[in-house]
Formats: C-alpha cells, structure tokens, sequence
C-alpha cells in the first residue's frame, strides 16, 4: 500500500489529496515537522534534506511531491484525472504542474522559510521582493482562469491538484481576493471533498 508522511500544510497535501480523487487505499503516516525530527537520520534515510512529505509504495521510496502525483497517477490512474499521453492537453497539463511547484511554490516557500529564519527580524525588502514574484505567478494564472473551471479543457486533472496545493500556500500570504478568476479557481479547489479530506 502506499504510505505517504504527512504534516498539515506541507505538499504532502498532494499526494494525500491525488489518492483521495481517485479513490485508492493509501496509509497517511503524520510525521513531526520538529527540526530535530528532521534532522534525524532515521528521516533524512527517506528524504536526504529534511523535507516533508516523503512516500513509499512497495519497494520504492520517493520524496518529491509532483513527482509522487505522476507515480501515483501512473501506477494507479486507470487513466483519470489526465488527457491522453503525448497530447497537446497532457504537455499543457505538465506545463501547469511545473509552474506550480517551480515558479509558484519557490517564492511563496521562500516567504516561509524567511520568517522561519528571521521571525521578527524579517527584512521587509526580501519579502516584498518574493511577494512581488508570488504575485506576478497569481496574475498569469488569473488570466489563464478567465473563461475555464480547471486548468486544461479535459477537466479536472492532476496540474489542478498541483496548483491547488501552490495556491493555498500562497493565499497564506500573499491574499489575491481582487484577482477574481483566480480566487474563484482556488475556492473550487479547496471546496471538493477530496482536497477538504486531504488538510484534515
């Protein structure tokens, strides 16, 4: 079965939510976000910089989140929640994935970990800078959301499920209630019963 260590508010939401969309048994192992814990070398055995979340799936242990999603999607998808492979859909649906971990989640993870390092000496100038960049992603995507539900025309798929994990860490801090399409496209994510299951 896969098992999946999990803490609340980290992408460990992804994969946990990908599982809960298609209906497979999985195991949610809640893990200590303790910097001890992280540090120790039973968990740096399973992911080798501390991070959360990890997986295992029989033999195989992974501790990347959009990458566990595409395993998951792969080994357990029967085809759901992505357009056909080697389809313009399918290249949009990996554009959109990617962005929302590699342009998306990289500034508004870095607004984290700066008050993480800094607590009440955070340089306003850094986090101005990363919001501007959160920011800059938060437009692109409202305008892609101005006339569609999801992501790509086939529907719901994974780069949502991606997205909506990047969104909801960048709605912590970085609000975008006057970006319309935008909010409308994470309040729908955030409403389906399997994202709701996934952050409980």
């Amino acid at each position: 079965m896969i098992k999946i260590y999990y803490v609340p508010g980290t992408r460990a939401i992804r994969p946990v939510w990908l599982c809960e969309e298609l209906g497979i048994p999985y195991h949610r192992e809640d893990v200590s976000f303790e910097p001890e814990f992280r540090a120790s070398p039973e968990w740096r055995s399973i992911n080798p910089v501390g991070k959360v979340p990890a997986m295992t799936d029989g033999d195989l242990t992974m501790f990347e989140s959009c990458a566990m999603v595409q395993v998951i999607l792969d080994r357990y998808g029967n085809g759901q929640l992505e357009p056909e492979k080697g389809s313009n859909e399918h290249a949009i649906m990996q554009q959109w994935s990617w962005f929302a971990e590699s342009t998306l989640a990289r500034p508004a993870g870095e607004i984290v970990n700066h008050h993480r390092a800094f607590g009440d000496n955070s340089i306003p100038e850094v986090l101005s800078e990363m919001s501007g960049r959160v920011r800059l992603c938060l437009l692109a995507i409202d305008k892609a959301m101005a006339d569609r539900e999801f992501l790509i025309d086939h529907g719901l798929s994974v780069a949502d499920i991606n997205m909506g994990y990047s969104l909801d860490l960048a709605n912590r801090y970085v609000p975008f209630d006057d970006l319309v399409h935008a909010k409308a496209y994470y309040d729908r994510l955030a409403s389906r019963p399997a994202f709701q299951r996934a952050v409980a």
